[in-house]
């Protein structure tokens, strides 16, 4: 296995939950948003290896690949906004490379692609039929649109060469080794709520957003590289929450006493964020199974160790 993002969030969870799988992983990663710390319980295993790499550079390996699982990409509005062109660089030419070695080593190869294809939608749930609705000169352009062409690289060496390819569309997840300074919602309340700061919510709350927990996360991946097809497959959770209840939700699991202060609405934030999960229950057998107070939970748990100044 090769994963690109291996020290991100979900990238070093997979290379986890791949290691306990019996398989062994060699996980690529640049540290522009990725994290040593992610790595440290994996790096005494045995069928692990870590190769800081930039993928929009070729990558070459030597020993047989099986499966190729492209995660590189900044994946949050803070991070993209400060890497606008590695974002789109990671997204085309990194996919180009990370589909080249699969090609090259008749591996197949998964693209971590995202919800934000849809854009801020206007068909609700997003299902993997809908095309989106996308502002591609926007400041979200170049991760937005950095991910369909992802998706479109991904669709043309499937065709063209025959590669086996795979496409998951993630919508919101959180859970352990997110980092405190991410930027969005979940980790904005935590660490606000954790230190007594007023908790920012933009525009008036009412926008949504649908909370997967990065275990349930893990199991549709392995499930779509085990099951899945050539076709986009959505994974999240369909239960939709109010970013103004999200808020008010982790005041009241942290016992915090700390107020909900409003600001202006951000350029091109959806106001709905649901995915439809027909097709990753029929084709992958694959639903959420974490409750969404359970999850948030579990990762306030994190941000309780992790928070500076607690």
């Amino acid at each position: 296995m090769v994963v690109s993002g291996g020290a991100g969030f979900i990238g070093s969870h997979l290379c986890e939950a791949l290691l306990t799988r019996g398989m062994r992983v060699l996980a690529l990663d640049n540290f522009i948003t990725g994290s040593r710390d992610n790595l440290y319980p994996l790096a005494e295993h045995p069928d692990f290896e870590f190769r800081q790499a930039n993928v929009n550079e070729r990558i070459d390996v030597e020993d047989e690949v099986r499966f190729v699982l492209h995660f590189a990409s900044p994946a949050s509005p803070p991070q993209y906004d400060a890497n606008p062109i590695h974002t789109l660089k990671v997204g085309t030419l990194g996919t180009m490379n990370m589909l080249g070695l699969a090609r090259a080593k008749g591996a197949t190869f998964l693209l971590a692609s995202t919800s934000e294809v849809y854009g801020d939608p206007l068909v609700h749930p997003q299902p993997e039929s809908y095309w989106g609705n996308v502002n591609p000169i926007g400041p979200r352009g170049c991760y937005d649109e950095a991910k369909r062409c992802a998706e479109a690289f991904a669709m043309a060496y499937h065709r063209a060469h025959g590669v086996d390819t795979r496409i998951i569309r993630i919508f919101n997840t959180h859970g352990p080794r997110m980092q405190v300074l991410d930027g969005r919602a979940v980790p904005n309340f935590m660490a606000q709520a954790i230190r007594g700061e007023p908790l920012t919510v933009y525009g008036d709350g009412s926008q949504t957003r649908s909370l997967c927990y990065v275990s349930d996360l893990v199991r549709g991946i392995l499930a779509a590289i085990e099951k899945g097809d050539d076709q986009p497959v959505n994974l999240g959770n369909p239960e939709e929450v109010t970013v103004l209840e999200l808020a008010q939700i982790i005041v009241r699991l942290s016992g915090s006493s700390s107020p909900i202060q409003f600001r202006p609405l951000p350029v091109d934030d959806p106001k709905q964020r649901r995915p439809d999960i027909t097709r990753a229950r029929k084709l992958l057998a694959w639903q959420p199974e974490v409750a969404l107070e359970d999850g948030l939970s579990r990762t306030l748990e994190y941000f309780r160790r992790v928070v500076p100044g607690t």
